[in-house]
């Protein structure tokens, strides 16, 4: 383990930046231009933004926070802003942080007041004896912390609303914009069905790691559900020796398959590439186990992957240099 406080020449030549913005069934055909437009510039306004901080010295901790709070204040993505609605009408709001150096992490489920959920599990982090703080005692802490607190009106969007009388009527708990049988899987106007988790992957100038991911769970979930994002080793994990791993997709079966942990595990232990790495827990486990969705996964030398098994998946990188890509569906 590099300790936190081992010195480490500064390299501006490293910094990499992996975002995601959910994984499902995103087809060209269920996308107008206009849309496509509007996610490509919230995409790019976050690599920017995560890019930034990195270039100028900032943490790879600062970048994954800074870059997610972008996406969060989207209604594009199911996470801060654009969450999906419970059964009982309300957000039920999810998220995670972690250091990849310290192997220190932060959590928070089930909240509906906080406007950053990320920035309220960084605070679980650095400023509590715990990893994961939920509900009211989250929404308590985060007062506390002097996060900003909003009435749960503000995470209202019409779209969202009109997802949940349709999974209302068919009795169904779904995946946000997830595949389905049904009517269900017929899009609302101008919109397509994904999983809108939103995650990034940062490596910083001292060769630091970074893994956050913020979600609003699934439309016309119950009983409190929490999926895998603020999980640490299935939606969200980080480790400088290995990788930081970022997930979106089927929540359930992200969790049974420890996604974020397997794939540094094979890193660790057979010495896999990231990419075969990622590609192997994507691609083939998850696939004969039936899950859905896809990771963004980035190691220590910048090297990073973005696999999903699902129709499409909203992604982006950027590098040290500034070239940077936006992209959407499979081809």
């Amino acid at each position: 383990m590099i300790d936190a406080q081992t010195p480490v020449k500064p390299d501006k030549n490293k910094i990499t930046l992996v975002i995601h913005g959910g994984a499902g069934t995103i087809l060209r055909k269920n996308m107008t231009p206009e849309k496509e437009k509007a996610y490509k510039e919230v995409l790019n306004q976050a690599l920017q933004t995560g890019y930034k901080i990195l270039q100028n010295g900032g943490s790879s901790l600062d970048a994954v926070e800074a870059t997610i709070r972008v996406m969060e204040d989207s209604p594009l993505f199911n996470a801060g802003k654009g969450s999906v609605f419970t059964h009982e009408g309300k957000n039920e709001m999810d998220a995670a942080i972690m250091d990849g150096s310290t192997l220190k992490a932060g959590a928070i489920a089930g909240v509906s007041v906080i406007k950053n959920p990320v920035s309220t599990a960084r605070k679980v982090m650095e400023n509590s004896a715990h990893v994961m703080l939920i509900g009211r005692g989250a929404e308590e802490f985060a007062k506390e912390q002097g996060m900003e607190i909003v009435d749960p009106s503000y995470f209202y969007t019409e779209n969202r609303y009109q997802q949940l009388q349709r999974a209302i009527e068919e009795d169904k708990i779904q995946l946000d914009h997830s595949k389905d049988k049904g009517s269900l899987d017929e899009p609302l106007p101008g919109d397509e069905k994904k999983f809108g988790t939103v995650g990034a992957v940062a490596l910083d100038q001292y060769g630091n790691l970074a893994a956050a991911t913020s979600t609003g769970g699934m439309t016309n979930k119950r009983w409190n559900r929490v999926g895998d994002a603020p999980i640490i080793g299935a939606g969200t994990y980080a480790n400088n020796q290995t990788c930081a791993v970022s997930a979106t997709g089927h929540g359930e079966y992200f969790i049974r398959s420890v996604v974020g942990y397997d794939i540094s595990a094979l890193m660790e232990y057979k010495a896999l590439s990231v990419k075969n790495a990622a590609e192997e827990v994507v691609l083939k486990k998850l696939v004969q186990r039936g899950g859905e969705g896809g990771v963004i996964a980035l190691d220590r030398n910048g090297n990073f992957a973005m696999p999903f098994n699902s129709e499409g998946m909203y992604r982006g990188y950027i590098k040290a240099d500034g070239k940077s890509e936006v992209l959407i569906y499979k081809d």
